[in-house]
Parts: structure tokens; C-alpha cells; sequence
């Protein structure tokens, strides 16, 4: 990973799991890699009450987009606000990511191909033409598919809003 920073870069706050986090996500999607890892010193433990030595950030890219890991206390948690799209080509690719990120997770937060990660992270784990599906200027086609969409317990069946599309 280059020492460049992007203009926008996620910043994740964590308890404590930063790292464990990181690595995790590293694993789970392809083109990802570990960056620089810091650490609090004397000078920087001070306002979080991390103890000297323990990671502070750590800084990681998932498919060529940079995110940084914050070890910062339990002050703050995450919640559906921010969510983070994946947008797949193929049924298999939902399957594989709704399968890794669903581990450990919050299973009263999946719905509608939204699901909550063990961190408690929160994803969409999308087709990645379900905007031109439900947007396209055939009224009754894009109905068909949100009224599909809409009957999504969990995980999205891609082939199901394809078949609503084609009719």
C-alpha cells in the first residue's frame, strides 16, 4: 500500500479489534492488503486509555479502496447508518460474501441483502445491476423487480429479480 492518502478515506472506529478486524476483511475480499500498522506511545494513549505498545490504526485496502482502523474505546458503536456496498456479477459472488460477512454476525440484522458483520459493521450485498433494474425506463420491469426485492427475507436471490426483469 502507498503512503499516498486518498481525498476520502472510511475511517472505522473500533473498540479494540481493529487489527483482528483489518486482517479479517483482508481475507474476505480479493485485491486487499494490510497497510502501515501505529501504535499509541506515550504522547497518544492518553485521551483513548489504550495502554502504550497497543494498535492504534491500521490502515488496509479492500479492492483497491483505502480504509483506516481505529482502536478508540467502546465510546462509540456502529449502526445501519453507514453501510458499505458490494456490488456482485453473479449469484456465487453474493453467496461467497454474504456467507464470509454473515459469520459471526448479528442474524436479526439481515434483511433485504443487508447484513451487520461479526464487528458489527454494516453491508449490502447487492447485484451489481439492481439500479439499472429497478430504474430503467420500463415502469413495469422495475416494479416487478422491487416488489421482488421487497420480498427478500435475507440474503438477495439474484436469479429471482432477473426473472422479474425479464417477466
Amino acid at each position: 500500500m502507498e503512503n499516498k492518502i486518498s481525498r476520502i478515506t472510511p475511517n472505522l472506529w473500533f473498540d479494540s479489534q481493529a487489527e483482528e478486524a483489518a486482517r479479517y476483511y483482508t481475507s474476505v475480499f480479493k485485491n486487499s492488503r494490510l497497510g502501515r500498522i501505529l501504535r499509541y506511545g506515550k504522547e497518544n494513549r492518553d485521551p483513548s486509555g489504550e495502554s502504550e505498545g497497543k494498535v492504534m490504526t491500521v490502515e488496509f485496502e479492500l479492492d483497491g479502496q483505502k480504509f483506516v482502523a481505529l482502536n478508540g474505546g467502546p465510546h462509540f458503536k456502529f449502526n445501519e447508518a453507514i453501510s458499505f456496498i458490494v456490488h456482485c456479477d453473479s449469484q456465487e459472488e453474493i453467496d461467497y460474501y454474504w456467507d464470509k460477512l454473515t459469520e459471526g454476525g448479528d442474524e436479526k440484522a439481515q434483511v433485504c441483502g443487508w447484513l451487520k458483520d461479526k464487528f458489527g459493521v454494516s453491508w449490502q450485498i447487492i447485484p451489481a445491476d439492481l439500479t439499472d433494474m429497478i430504474s430503467g425506463p420500463d415502469a413495469e420491469r422495475s416494479e416487478r423487480v422491487m416488489k421482488a426485492l421487497l420480498q427478500t427475507k435475507k440474503k438477495i436471490d439474484y436469479h429471482a429479480l432477473k426473472q422479474a426483469y425479464e417477466g
